[in-house]
């Protein structure tokens, strides 16, 4: 089976950031870059041309896809920002409650501007969502 087509590269995390058009975005980007580098003692690493990731695992489908990704991470897209939390929001419901105004998806939490939530609500929640992969995917 096929792994994973987004991979970890070497290309520089800030570079990126700086591509950025949006200022409001950008400022937001490096915000993000700051909370998950403090919160999971990892550097940031540019997932593809697009994604910004902290900590990695590897994963194993019972269909036999295999691969590696990021515990947390984020992308500063046009549209909005999207934060990844891997496990999704299920176990997170009392937070999510706290959180604001965001939308998900199965893994994503999108948010059009950090000021739109509780950056606090948002910390306890990468913090209990890197722990959980941490905990799940020990090497």
């Amino acid at each position: 089976m096929a792994a994973n087509k987004t991979q970890a590269t070497t290309a520089s995390v800030t570079d990126f950031i700086e591509t950025v058009e949006h200022e409001q975005k950008k400022k937001d980007a490096y915000v993000l870059l700051e909370l998950m580098t403090s919160i999971t003692n990892e550097k940031g690493v540019l997932w593809g041309t697009n994604l910004i990731g902290f900590g990695n695992y590897h994963y194993k489908y019972e269909s036999g896809r295999e691969g590696d990704f990021f515990k947390v991470g984020f992308s500063p897209r046009k549209t909005a920002i999207s934060i990844y939390i891997i496990p999704g929001f299920e176990r997170y419901d009392e937070l999510m409650q706290q959180l604001g105004k965001f939308k998900t998806g199965a893994s994503c939490l999108y948010v059009n501007k950090l000021s739109d939530i509780d950056l606090t609500i948002l910390k306890q929640l990468i913090e209990q969502s890197f722990a959980y992969m941490t905990a799940k995917h020990k090497s």
